[in-house]
């Protein structure tokens, strides 16, 4: 199958590129520089040079595929209403290209910020709020009816041996900045986390085999509790770690306030059950707290 990847040279992308490949698919990156050239030749994919801003890239690399991953984001949390609005209008330029194809058309979201404090389930949708942006997952499904395969993969916070762990990333950048590592109140809320080589897999299977209007959760563990991973990222920095308060959470944390403190555990297990996934990968404590993980 040819399969267009935005997002294909990223954290996750070079790995679901190389997956692809691996199991005989031909992959078309969108490359929207000389380093993600360079990256994708290595993969051994085809170039396409474009972005998430220039959508005619984007319905011309949508056309020249058998099927579609969109894996791209820009993950600016200070401007995350606008990158919300390009992320939406890049999945409408690729959606309507598709139209009446049934060509499988894949979307990213997350398994955050739907319901807090409950053990998200694939079965669970996720409402339009203006408190999130970021609504790759409506806009993606609502093709589900025009004839397009449209699904979405679910992502938790995602690590893998080079130093990124998803919102983890940025709260070590966050220790960094404060010159300590915190956590809001006892530490007890729960992040669900995958592994990057399951999640590439993930997105495979879907594409070879998922249903139309498919939600999928790349979840290898359900909830990791915010505590543990604070005090990996405190002995990495060596930095003290500290519990505040909730109505601290907004100077401490800026733009990322909104998840902090949140109680945000998920469910794989329909996913495993409908696409015979079975997550191997270190887990997320094992893997940050390894040394020189997070790169001082």
């Amino acid at each position: 199958m040819r399969v267009f990847v935005t997002g294909a040279a990223g954290f996750i992308g070079t790995e679901t590129t190389r997956e692809l490949i691996a199991h005989g698919h031909h992959v078309i990156g969108l490359a929207r520089s000389d380093d993600n050239v360079r990256t994708l030749k290595e993969l051994g994919a085809e170039i396409h040079r474009g972005s998430l801003l220039d959508l005619e890239s984007l319905k011309s690399g949508a056309r020249e595929a058998d099927g579609v991953i969109h894996l791209a984001f820009i993950h600016d949390f200070a401007k995350f209403a606008e990158n919300g609005a390009i992320d939406k209008a890049a999945i409408e330029a690729i959606g309507d290209v598709l139209v009446g194809t049934n060509r499988p058309f894949i979307v990213t979201s997350g398994t955050g910020l739907i319901a807090p404090g409950v053990l998200i389930t694939e079965e669970m949708r996720r409402d339009s709020s203006p408190h999130v942006p970021r609504v790759s997952e409506q806009a993606g499904l609502a093709y589900a009816s025009r004839g397009v395969r449209a699904m979405a993969i679910r992502l938790p916070q995602v690590h893998g041996a080079d130093g990124k762990a998803g919102l983890i990333s940025y709260l070590v950048e966050l220790a960094r900045q404060k010159g300590a590592a915190a956590y809001v109140g006892e530490g007890t809320e729960r992040w669900a986390a995958a592994h990057r080589l399951d999640v590439a897999r993930l997105y495979r299977l879907a594409l070879e085999n998922g249903a139309v209007d498919g939600i999928y959760h790349a979840v290898g563990e359900e909830g990791v509790p915010m505590r543990e991973v604070i005090e990996v990222v405190g002995r990495a920095l060596n930095v003290p770690v500290v519990s505040i308060r909730k109505e601290e959470a907004g100077d401490y944390y800026g733009p990322l306030a909104m998840f902090a403190g949140l109680d945000m555990p998920a469910s794989s297990a329909l996913t495993r059950q409908r696409l015979g996934w079975t997550p191997s990968g270190i887990g997320l404590i094992a893997d940050i707290g390894q040394p020189g993980y997070f790169k001082v």
